[in-house]
């Protein structure tokens, strides 16, 4: 067991942007869950998370003011890869996404029009990167929620690096090469730790990563995705829709023909075609969409009757962030 210490010398790299259409940080955070915020600024948040298409990690704080500009910091990573861990960071929030269409989807759809007024415009949050979202799949299987994030906290703690911010210690998931040399890997059977393997040695590959998986036809995507050991249909789209980030792909799953059924008021069941016909009118946008419906269904109408297969095939809200 190690852990890997950074003690800061790298000096921190600022930025700032205006995000186009509605965003509030603090409501992100507040749905969605996970990330640690700062001690002397608790609007803050801070993700710590291997960078991709590296074995280094970083420490990015985000905060929002009230006038809505994003600012935050870099931490702990060479400068060479400053932006390359700014982007991946704005990504996990989708601020990446050029958002100034996604009020217009709700003047098309009424439905989703009420929906973004109740949650403020929310937008999927995700995963780090692909590599994170394979690894917590993996680890997550069989076992609740609440003993995945204890889990995945415990090998960050173990076997990642630390990233101290204002003397306050933030760990990252292990990056592909430390996860590789990690043995024995805490609360993990031989099997899961195979297959963790064979997901950081294709992160060192370089496809498994937000951009190459964003750039691939989505069946093509989703076939990659399930030759890693242990990754099937429901696993692949969930690295695919929540790791890469796919904005404007439709997922088909009983939660969201339930909240389409529910949300629609929709005299008999949909089915598969439902959400597809009313999805239309969400493009470009579709994803958002569908997260969208899943917070509003989870929170005020539960999960439909027998669906124990969609707590775990679903698109939980909390299991795209950091610390899910």
């Amino acid at each position: 067991m190690w852990m890997h210490e950074h003690t800061g010398e790298t000096a921190a790299h600022t930025f700032s942007l205006e995000p186009s259409g509605p965003f509030h940080l603090a409501n992100q955070n507040r749905h969605f869950g996970g990330w640690p915020t700062l001690p002397r600024d608790q609007g803050a948040i801070v993700m710590a998370f291997p960078v991709e298409g590296s074995e280094q990690v970083a420490a990015v704080v985000i905060r929002q003011s009230a006038d809505g500009l994003i600012s935050g910091e870099v931490h702990g990573c060479p400068k060479a890869l400053v932006d390359r861990a700014r982007r991946q960071a704005l990504a996990a929030i989708s601020l990446d996404i050029d958002g100034s269409g996604w009020a217009g989807v709700g003047a098309r759809d009424q439905v989703i029009g009420r929906l973004q007024a109740r949650y403020r415009h929310l937008r999927p949050s995700l995963f780090h990167s692909p590599y994170e979202a394979a690894a917590a799949f993996v680890i997550g299987h069989r076992i609740s929620i609440r003993q995945t994030r204890a889990l995945r906290a415990r090998i960050a703690a173990e076997y990642g690096t630390a990233i101290s911010i204002d003397g306050h210690r933030f760990p990252a998931f292990p990056a592909p090469g430390q996860l590789l040399a990690a043995d024995p890997l805490p609360g993990i059977n031989q099997t899961k730790a195979e297959r963790l393997r064979a997901i950081a040695r294709a992160a060192q590959e370089g496809w498994l990563e937000r951009e190459p998986l964003r750039a691939m036809p989505e069946d093509a995507a989703l076939a990659k995705l399930q030759t890693l050991p242990g990754i099937g249909a429901f696993f692949s789209q969930g690295i695919l829709y929540r790791g890469a980030g796919m904005v404007d792909a439709l997922t088909d799953d009983e939660i969201t023909r339930f909240a389409v059924t529910q949300a629609y008021g929709l005299d008999t069941p949909a089915n598969r075609q439902t959400p597809e016909q009313i999805a239309e009118a969400w493009r470009p946008y579709r994803m958002w969409a569908v997260v969208l419906l899943h917070v509003w269904v989870r929170s005020e109408r539960g999960l439909p009757p027998r669906s124990h297969a969609g707590r775990r095939r679903g698109l939980r809200p909390a299991t795209p962030v950091a610390h899910a």
